[in-house]
């Protein structure tokens, strides 16, 4: 099951306005899921932007780490 948030281009942008917070992230090229991940959404988008080559992103956040890592396993199990 997806996030339900919109998917949001993998800009600089779109890291400038993701939160400082702890959440689960979505990534996808061509519309397709190829990666979840955990942590601080705008430290995760930055080290995507940098070294991955992804085009889309959308994110939850969590109410800490072990949330965040919780959530981002159970999402991982029902993709």
């Amino acid at each position: 099951m997806p996030l339900r948030e919109p998917w949001a281009d993998l800009t600089r942008s779109t890291i400038g306005s993701a939160p400082d917070r702890y959440g689960v992230v979505e990534f996808a090229i061509d519309g397709e899921i190829e990666a979840i991940e955990s942590g601080v959404v705008r430290d995760v988008l930055k080290e995507a932007l940098a070294y991955e080559g992804y085009e889309e992103v959308r994110w939850t956040v969590a109410d800490h780490r072990d949330h965040a890592d919780r959530l981002a396993r159970e999402h991982r199990e029902r993709l």
